[in-house]
């Protein structure tokens, strides 16, 4: 007979609980009133796989995330169902998505190459933009913390703006950016002016917001006008 802490039993009869091994002879551990041999209180003791519930013992490839722990096989996409392992994965509630299905779901498009958008980018306007496609039209100028013009959904450097699409002053010449000095324009029979260059050919006061006279393509005051 075998006995433990006042308990008895057959030799025959002393068993792990779990296996039934016979633990006669074999060393044993007495847990919650039930005899287990070692190899069981092992497995007891151990964690549970969050996708099979089964123990993940010494010696299993393990996945851990903010104290849940998978056999490595058993940590899958919540979407594609496919293996993430000890791959990238991104956290979504109590669901896991592996970086393709995460691009598909829920990263953003970036408007010109369709792109998912995975870190970083840009919005203008309401629209997301990979950074290195946010670019000047001409130029490939990239333009994120930079100034830059949008005409007609494309968009423009400053020096591209100034050099290619800006309409030239009437007066001195020079592109009308809308930038800094002279952001307000005077335009007249298809011309247009930075308004501190709208004044009279004769006495070059400035007519901006002023009457003024234009005759034979220049500008004038309505007095000079008279002496015409």
């Amino acid at each position: 007979e075998v006995h433990y802490k006042n308990r008895y039993w057959h030799d025959t009869c002393f068993r792990c609980a779990k296996c039934l091994r016979s633990l006669a002879n074999e060393t044993f551990v007495a847990k919650d009133n039930k005899i287990l041999c070692n190899k069981c209180t092992t497995r007891e003791d151990s964690p549970k796989c969050k996708g099979c519930f089964k123990p993940i013992v010494a010696g299993d490839q393990n996945v851990e995330y903010k104290g849940t722990v998978w056999h490595k096989e058993c940590f899958t996409c919540s979407n594609c169902k496919q293996v993430i392992g000890t791959g990238s994965f991104f956290p979504k509630g109590e669901d896991f998505y592996c970086v393709t299905c995460h691009e598909t779901k829920f990263a953003k498009h970036c408007v010109k190459c369709n792109k998912a958008i995975t870190s970083g980018g840009i919005t203008y306007q309401d629209q997301p933009w990979h950074a290195e496609c946010f670019v000047c039209v001409t130029c490939s100028k990239k333009l994120a913390g930079q100034r830059f013009t949008a005409v007609e959904d494309q968009y423009y450097c400053v020096d591209c703006y100034k050099n290619f699409v800006a309409k030239k002053c009437a007066g001195c010449k020079n592109p009308i950016t809308g930038f800094g000095k002279g952001s307000s324009v005077v335009a007249y029979e298809g011309q247009s002016w930075h308004d501190y260059c709208f004044h009279c050919k004769k006495c070059s006061m400035n007519l901006a917001n002023k009457r003024f006279v234009f005759h034979q393509e220049q500008v004038y005051c309505p007095d000079c006008a008279k002496k015409l």
